[in-house]
């Protein structure tokens, strides 16, 4: 299989329906990204070793309740090419957010290049990661960042079924606007499923111009069975 025919291909009216979504709420969903067969292969491969730089167990840190891995280089291939496919459809959200928020960053319109910025910063080590929860499982509200250099946007892929794989694990999102209470959004994507969202913030229009929405994300308690996701961050880490 080609990494042209790795995954199906959104037209254009469906990244145009991505983009409003994006730019309205801050997250949109593309269902169907990955086959059964393509979440079988990075659960079965979980356990092998070689293929991961750094693994972290949520409780020592605070961090929650499960285990997640990071990658190292060189990538799988299905991670990789999603990495490189979805960065150019984002450019122009993660560039028309900069703008209307008034800062004079820009970001490159191929991911290679945006690697390249991140290694001039000192950001070498790769940050795609495969996260796993058991009954019990759960990740607090936290943020991405990794470094001075970040995309403000990045993915999640959902590896097993809610329903019937587990139950609980929803996806939550919380929006901070300023002098208000945050705002809560909880989603269940299915298997195979891609969501993507903001990292750090997005811009909101207001009375006076555009202003920045905080938010933040994390995974409810998961009540039964086991939830496996495969996180796509563009940029790469300091540490």
């Amino acid at each position: 299989m080609t990494p042209e025919n790795l995954f199906p291909k959104a037209g254009p009216s469906d990244w145009e329906q991505i983009t409003r979504n994006l730019n309205e709420k801050g997250y949109a969903l593309i269902p169907g990204w990955l086959t059964e067969e393509q979440c079988r292969t990075l659960i079965e491969n979980y356990n092998e070793t070689s293929a991961y730089r750094k693994t972290v167990v949520m409780e020592r840190y605070r961090f929650g309740m499960g285990e997640y891995k990071y990658f190292d280089y060189p990538l799988p291939r299905i991670v990789q090419t999603t990495r490189e496919e979805i960065y150019p459809k984002l450019v122009p959200v993660a560039n028309l957010w900069m703008k209307v928020l008034g800062t004079d960053v820009r970001f490159p319109g191929t991911h290679p290049e945006l690697q390249q910025q991140c290694h001039e910063n000192g950001q070498l080590k790769p940050t795609p990661l495969i996260l796993k929860y058991g009954p019990g499982g759960y990740n607090t509200l936290h943020q991405d960042l990794y470094g001075d250099v970040f995309f403000p946007l990045q993915a999640v892929l959902f590896l097993n079924q809610a329903g019937s794989d587990y139950d609980g694990g929803e996806f939550v999102l919380t929006e901070q606007v300023p002098r208000a209470q945050s705002r809560a959004i909880v989603l269940r994507p299915g298997k195979g499923d891609m969501l993507i969202f903001t990292t750090n913030f997005r811009p909101a229009r207001g009375k006076k111009g555009y202003y920045r929405i905080h938010m933040r994300h994390g995974v409810s308690e998961v009540t039964r069975g086991e939830r496996h996701t495969l996180g796509i961050i563009f940029h790469d880490a300091v540490s």
